[in-house]
C-alpha cells in the first residue's frame, strides 16, 4: 500500500489499491450540555489525515480495506465509514469533557478545553493510524430553543453601556475635585514657602550658632591634648626610670643566685649520691628477697602438682581395678547363672548363701508378734439331711448370720437393717470364735 505512481507487484492471490493519506477537513457543529444542565451548540472544524509512519500506515489501510467491494479509485471522499468513525469519536470526546466543566470554565479556559478534546480524540485516533493535524473550534453558540449567549451579549452591552455612564460622571467628578485640588495647593504651597523661609532663617541663626560652639570646642579639645601630651610624657620618662631600676635590681638578684647556687648545688649533689647509693642498695636487696619468695613459691607449686598427679593417678588405677574386678565378678556370675539353668537359679543360690530366707522368716515372725487376729468357723450342717429338697435353702440361710457378724467384727461395718436383723446377743448356733494361735 503506497501512495506513489509506480506500480505494485502483486501475487495471484492477492489484491493491491492505492490509498490517498491527505489530509481532509471534517466539519460538524456538535450539541453539547454543560455540567450545569446549559446546552450550545459548539461549531468545530478538524483537519485530520493518516499518520505518516508505516505502522498507523497499516492501520489506516486495515480500516479501510473492510469493505473488498470499494472500487480501486483514488477519491477524497472515499471510506464514507472512516468518517463517521472520526464523527462519534469527536463527538464523544468533546461531550464527555463538555460535560465535566461548566460554560464559565470554557469561556476563560478556551486553550484548555481545546487542548483536551485534541488530546482525548487523538488517544481514539491512535488506534486506526490517524493524526489530528490541526483544530480550531469556532464560537459558541445558542442551541435551538436556547437564548443563553443573547442573553449573555445584552447583559455586557447594558454593562458596558452602563459602564460609560459611570466612566463619564467620574471624569466630570475628578474635573470638578482636580480644580479645588489646584486652587487649594494654590494656598498650601504660598503657605509652605513662607514657612520654609522662616525655617531657614532659623536655621541659618541655627547653624551660626552651632558653628562657635564647634570653634569653641575644638579650642577646649586642642588645649586638653597639650596637656594630655604633657603628662604624657612625663608618665613615659618615669616608666624608663623605673624599667632601668628593676633592670638593675634583676642584675643584682641574679648574681646572688649564682653565689648561692654555687655554695647549695655542692651540697645537694653530694646528698643526692649518698641517697641514690642507699637506694640502689635498698633495691637490691629487696630485689633478692623477691626472687628467693618467687622460687620458694614455685617449688612448692611444683611440689603440690606432683603430689596431686600422683594421687590423681593412684585414683585412676584403684577405679580401674575395681572396674575390672566387676567385670570379672559379672563373668562369673553369668558362669554361674549357665550352670545353676538360669538366673532363677542363681538367684536362689545367691539367696540361700546370704541366709536371705531366714532373715525374710524373722522379718515376718517380728512384724506378726503380738497380733491376735480373730478366726470364724462355722458349718451350715451334716451330710444328713442332703435328701432334703430345703437343704441349699437352710444352708444359705444359716450361713448368712455368721457371715454379716464376722464381717462386723472385723471391719466394723453393719449390714443395712432392711437386709437382716441382727440380734442383740452373739449367735452361737454353730459357730465358734477362738483366737488365732
Amino acid at each position: 500500500m503506497y501512495s506513489s505512481r509506480r506500480q505494485p507487484s502483486c501475487l495471484p492471490w492477492q489484491k493491491c489499491r492505492r490509498i490517498s493519506i491527505s489530509p481532509f477537513d471534517f466539519s460538524l457543529n456538535l450539541q453539547a450540555m454543560t455540567i450545569e444542565k446549559l446546552q450550545f451548540s459548539l461549531p468545530a472544524v478538524f483537519t485530520i489525515g493518516p499518520d505518516n509512519n508505516t505502522e498507523a500506515l497499516k492501520k489506516y489501510a486495515l480500516l479501510l480495506s473492510g469493505d473488498a467491494d470499494v472500487p480501486s479509485r483514488v477519491t477524497r471522499t472515499e471510506g464514507n465509514h472512516v468518517q463517521d468513525i472520526v464523527k462519534g469519536i469527536i463527538e464523544g470526546e468533546t461531550r464527555v469533557i463538555v460535560s465535566s466543566m461548566t460554560m464559565e470554565e470554557i469561556f476563560k479556559e478556551r486553550q484548555v478545553f481545546k487542548q483536551h478534546v485534541i488530546d482525548n480524540v487523538q488517544n481514539e485516533l491512535d488506534q486506526f493510524g490517524l493524526r489530528i493535524y490541526n483544530a480550531n473550534v469556532k464560537e459558541l453558540q445558542d442551541a435551538p430553543g436556547s437564548e443563553y449567549f443573547t442573553y449573555l451579549s445584552r447583559k455586557a452591552h447594558e454593562g458596558a453601556l452602563n459602564q460609560a455612564k459611570i466612566d463619564v460622571a467620574e471624569a466630570r467628578m475628578r474635573g470638578e475635585i482636580g480644580e479645588a485640588e489646584k486652587r487649594g495647593k494654590t494656598k498650601q504651597e504660598i503657605s509652605k514657602i513662607d514657612a520654609e523661609t522662616a525655617v531657614l532663617e532659623t536655621k541659618r541663626r541655627s547653624e551660626k550658632a552651632q558653628a562657635d560652639a564647634q570653634l569653641t570646642n575644638r579650642q577646649t579639645e586642642l588645649d586638653m591634648d597639650i596637656r594630655l601630651k604633657k603628662i604624657a610624657a612625663q608618665r613615659q620618662s618615669e616608666v624608663k626610670d623605673a624599667e632601668l631600676q628593676k633592670q638593675v635590681e634583676t642584675k643584682r638578684a641574679e648574681t646572688e643566685l649564682e653565689r648561692l647556687r654555687a655554695t647549695e648545688v655542692t651540697k645537694s649533689k653530694v646528698a643526692r649520691e649518698s641517697a641514690q647509693q642507699n637506694a640502689d642498695a635498698s633495691f637490691y636487696t629487696q630485689t633478692k628477697d623477691a626472687d628467693a619468695q618467687l622460687y620458694k613459691c614455685n617449688m612448692e607449686a611444683d611440689a603440690r602438682y606432683y603430689r596431686e598427679t600422683k594421687a590423681a593417678e593412684a585414683a585412676f588405677i584403684t577405679k580401674k581395678k575395681e572396674a575390672e574386678g566387676l567385670m570379672e565378678m559379672a563373668k562369673a556370675y553369668s558362669a554361674m547363672a549357665n550352670a545353676f539353668g538360669g538366673p532363677q537359679g542363681l538367684l536362689q543360690y545367691m539367696m540361700i548363701q546370704n541366709n536371705t530366707y531366714e532373715k525374710l522368716a524373722n522379718a515376718n515372725a517380728k512384724a506378726v508378734h503380738g497380733m491376735e487376729p480373730k478366726i470364724t468357723v462355722w458349718n451350715t450342717g451334716s451330710g444328713e439331711g442332703s435328701q432334703d429338697s430345703t437343704a441349699p435353702i437352710r444352708n444359705l440361710m444359716q450361713s448368712l448370720p455368721p457371715l454379716f457378724s464376722t464381717i462386723h467384727d472385723q471391719t466394723g461395718i453393719s449390714p443395712p437393717s432392711w437386709m437382716v436383723q441382727m440380734p442383740n446377743g452373739q449367735q452361737a448356733s454353730n459357730v465358734k470364735t477362738k483366737p488365732a494361735q
